[in-house]
């Protein structure tokens, strides 16, 4: 691990004295290199979850990247998974072949979480000694990297919940797991944005100007909520399995409203554990999102914005009615794995696409 580690500094250092530019694009770079790791984290993340991959590795060396080689090291480590509650009460049937099925997506997984680290941490020592990061930027690459380890914790302790009694991983966990995913990718997209978009040097807009864009502001906020409200319901839709009840649309069956979605009791916890409420949630709160970004673009258009704040808004939108059938034919189809995969790429995309449009409203050159 140590080779390796000098290895890939050395690798960095090299790179980095060929790219003859500003440093604050090289920490773009890093930064933006990070949020694409976090979006293949996030992909590779749903893939496994969606083919029950997740509880496939019994144990892992962390100072390992190199997978099972021969047939005694498959044998070695389908004996472990043997061991599990997952093989004792769903997979007794498996044989090694199929272990390997749903060995590869987990190990992927967990790799690319090891690259995450290895990413940050090489660039962030040679940043700090070149004097690079200092100050706020510093203490806002701490932040990135706090939420990077709560990640990495969630993950641990998700995995190994479901490596006891039960085999089956708290919707909860999951939730929180992706939630701080999204999370730490929007916070360090925002970083990169800040040092992408500096707006210390434009010329202040009349305070009527200024007025509209702290409105379009406020309700990019209130977008970027319900955004992430949708994601949290969306994991909870994947933990509970919630998709493939009512695969209808408009309707949830029969009824705009399914009978289920309020059949236990106190009411609230229809729309935490209740299958059907969950997915009533999922599905209506996809309504709010869709009007909120419509709104944000209707209040936007007497303004003249600048061509980024234009295209953003344009993305947004876009982005918006993409995902809609996305979710709908995710629906109707019950959930395939491609179409649960675009699904949650296009949940990424809109956060993505949210954040941009929020951060350029700091960007206030524009006139009416």
């Amino acid at each position: 691990m140590h080779d390796n580690s000098h290895y890939l500094l050395s690798m960095f250092i090299y790179i980095c004295k060929k790219l003859e530019m500003d440093p604050s694009r090289k920490i773009v770079i890093w930064l933006i290199t990070g949020c694409v790791l976090i979006w293949a984290m996030v992909i590779v993340g749903g893939i496994t979850r969606l083919t029950h991959s997740g509880l496939s590795m019994a144990k892992w060396k962390i100072s390992s990247v190199i997978p099972p080689l021969t047939d005694e090291q498959w044998q070695s480590d389908f004996n472990d998974y043997k061991q599990t509650p997952e093989y004792k009460q769903v997979n007794s049937y498996f044989t090694v072949d199929d272990y390997k099925h749903i060995y590869w997506w987990e190990f992927i997984h967990r790799l690319i979480g090891r690259m995450i680290g290895m990413v940050f941490l090489i660039p962030f020592a040679y940043f700090v000694y070149k004097g690079w990061l200092k100050g706020k930027l510093l203490i806002k690459c701490l932040v990135i990297f706090a939420m990077g380890g709560a990640q990495g914790v969630l993950g641990w302790y998700m995995v190994a919940s479901g490596l006891q009694d039960v085999p089956h991983v708290s919707h909860y966990f999951l939730a929180a797991h992706l939630i701080t995913a999204f999370i730490t990718f929007g916070y360090s997209f925002w970083v990169a944005l800040d040092l992408i978009y500096p707006n210390t040097d434009l010329t202040p807009p009349s305070p009527e100007i200024r007025g509209k864009f702290k409105s379009l502001k406020k309700w990019t906020w209130i977008l970027l909520i319900f955004v992430l409200i949708q994601i949290m319901y969306g994991a909870f839709t994947s933990g509970l399995r919630a998709g493939q009840f009512d695969p209808t649309w408009p309707k949830m069956g029969n009824n705009w409203i399914a009978p289920e979605v309020t059949s236990m009791s106190p009411l609230w916890v229809n729309f935490i554990d209740g299958i059907a409420g969950v997915q009533f949630i999922h599905r209506y709160n996809a309504y709010m999102v869709v009007i909120l970004v419509c709104l944000i673009w209707f209040k936007s258009r007497k303004l003249q914005l600048l061509p980024t704040q234009s295209n953003g808004i344009k993305f947004l939108l876009g982005m918006v009615l993409v995902q809609f059938l996305l979710g709908v034919f995710t629906l109707v189809y019950s959930v395939p794995v491609v179409l649960g995969v675009l699904h949650q790429t296009g949940a990424f995309l809109l956060f993505a696409s949210s954040i941009f449009v929020l951060h350029q409203w700091s960007v206030q050159k524009a006139m009416n």
